[in-house]
């Protein structure tokens, strides 16, 4: 057996082991195509105020500004699809995503057990691990890596696990043996353009304008929501879920099976009432260890009241 092919089956197998449902391997280059989508995406404002999207340009769209003499991407997915809905039906919504701890911690522990797997059964390598919080393409490089398509709502979708997931990357100087992309089975499907509340995806999809977003009005936007966005909210308070629940792929999502994800014990109890009215101390005790700090106590309440402006 060649030796990128016995390596990338012993990286596979312990990523499986560590969890990650799937794992994909591509070789690291110059995204030129993506560069270019991603520019012209840059001059629309399509960012908003997520300025931190226009820094490190070159990083983002070349992976030896991250890893010098970086030969390989390798991406994972970790599932977190919950079914669980939130007991009071009027309560304000929250993404799947953080019900449970904060997804950064959690696979970024993985991630760095993993390297330490590669160098202690491979020998010392130069790689580094990213999860969400650095310059990196990642839905591009799992695309290249073929684990599923970009779809018509921007997102990573797999045909035997839908969208539900996080996505991870190991950058390193490594060969390992590539995987081929994987062809797009979106059809003539729109039902996530149709469903989008702020019609925040473009008429042909493809393409989203985050400024319209509702997960970027909860979550990134510092000021105040425009009011062009009343009666638009859907009643999410963080994030929102729409094009995923439309998503006729999602169909084959399954419960995941880390209890790192499970919800806080009150979260999914909590009224209508209760989160209007939610203290400081109340939201530091559910949302301790969960993404929802990142809009921190001020912006979950500036994100409710605005939503009980649409009463």
């Amino acid at each position: 057996m060649p030796r990128a092919q016995a390596h990338s089956t012993l990286i596979r197998n312990e990523a499986q082991r560590l969890g990650f449902a799937q794992v994909g391997f591509a070789k690291a280059e110059f995204m030129d195509a993506e560069a270019r989508r991603l520019e012209q995406w840059l001059e629309a404002g399509m960012h908003g105020q997520m300025h931190y999207m226009a820094n490190h340009f070159d990083k983002r769209v070349d992976p030896t500004q991250l890893v010098p003499g970086a030969k390989s991407v390798i991406s994972l997915v970790y599932n977190y699809y919950n079914p669980e809905v939130q007991e009071d039906p009027t309560a304000p919504k929250i993404s799947q995503y953080a019900y449970g701890q904060d997804y950064h911690f959690v696979l970024k522990d993985k991630l760095k057990a993993l390297l330490h797997f590669i160098e202690r059964e491979i020998g010392a390598v130069s790689g580094r691990c990213f999860v969400d919080s650095a310059p990196v393409l990642e839905r591009d490089w799992a695309k290249r890596a073929g684990m599923g398509w970009i779809g018509r709502n921007t997102l990573l979708i797999n045909p035997k696990a839908g969208s539900y997931f996080f996505l991870a990357e190991i950058i390193l100087d490594l060969e390992l043996e590539y995987d081929a992309p994987m062809r797009d089975y979106c059809g003539t499907c729109r039902r996530c353009i149709d469903a989008c509340p702020t019609e925040a995806i473009s008429p042909e999809g493809y393409l989203v304008d985050g400024s319209k977003c509702i997960s970027y009005l909860t979550i990134e936007l510092r000021e105040a929501i425009p009011d062009s966005f009343k009666g638009k909210m859907d009643n999410w308070m963080f994030g929102c879920d729409v094009c995923q629940d439309v998503c006729p792929w999602n169909r084959f999502s399954k419960p995941h099976q880390e209890p790192a994800f499970d919800p806080h014990p009150d979260l999914m109890s909590m009224r209508k009432q209760d989160w209007e009215e939610i203290t400081q101390e109340v939201f530091k005790q559910v949302f301790q260890h969960s993404a929802v700090k990142r809009t921190k106590w001020e912006g979950l309440t500036r994100n409710i009241a605005f939503l009980k402006g649409e009463d």
